[in-house]
């Protein structure tokens, strides 16, 4: 119509244009579409904090006397520091430090060059079942799970979530597609998909972002206590933890 001369009005129904992944706004007396990945307003994330703050106090005392005997058997079982801390990168690239209780030998880090022929992942993790760098004690903290507890204090500190995706290591985030980006457009959980549907189970990294993506897009405060319950129960039955 502007080639041929013809004058045109066109009234755009911006405002009935709603979805999930979407919304209309104005900044100024500029009309303006937002598009966001999860549909999380204010009041859902007062509430999505509090609860992280509430069961992370929560976590922390209970857990406490596990904590302080756990802390006691690293100690005498190998040379090195009680705590982990690695490098995580959080919600939108933002790295943060990841609280573990020490489950390998101090040079394992050193040492994981060595194994990555035998990882058994398809994907950018590095997981392997007879890992040779983890300790006696290490083995059943990682088979009960309680080498994860001081991630309460990163849940407390809000560098992590009690629920979200699995917080990735800067190395495997440089390897990134477009499509994998999304798993970090989050926060980071302690617990999430992936580890309520068979983590040790799960060998390709692909199904690992297919469970993040599903958790974003289907995202709600019940589905996170619908994950929580499930890791209870996985918790108590010992599953997939390696």
């Amino acid at each position: 119509c502007i080639k041929m001369g013809v004058t045109v009005r066109l009234v755009v129904d911006l405002y009935n244009w709603r979805r999930a992944d979407h919304y209309v706004s104005t900044v100024g007396t500029y009309p303006v579409v937002t598009f966001h990945t999860i549909t999380l307003n204010t009041y859902e994330q007062i509430i999505k904090r509090t609860m992280d703050i509430l069961a992370g106090i929560v976590g922390v005392i209970l857990s406490s006397p596990i904590m302080l005997v756990t802390a006691i058997a690293i100690k005498l079982d190998s040379p090195g520091p009680i705590l982990f801390k690695q490098t995580r990168v959080g919600q939108n690239g933002r790295h943060f430090k990841m609280y573990k209780f020490r489950s390998m030998y101090a040079d394992a880090e050193e040492r994981k060059k060595e194994l990555m022929a035998q990882n058994e992942m398809n994907g950018l993790m590095f997981k392997m079942e007879d890992d040779p760098r983890i300790t006696r004690v290490g083995r059943i903290l990682r088979n009960l799970s309680i080498d994860e507890l001081p991630q309460f204090f990163n849940v407390l500190g809000g560098s992590m979530s009690l629920v979200g995706t699995r917080p990735p290591t800067p190395d495997e985030v440089e390897k990134y597609g477009t499509r994998q980006w999304r798993r970090i457009s989050i926060k980071p959980g302690l617990t999430g998909m992936w580890q309520v549907n068979g983590r040790s189970l799960v060998t390709d990294f692909e199904k690992i972002v297919e469970l993040d993506v599903e958790y974003i897009d289907n995202w709600s405060l019940m589905e996170d206590i619908r994950i929580l319950c499930k890791t209870v129960t996985v918790l108590l039955k010992h599953a997939d933890a390696y």
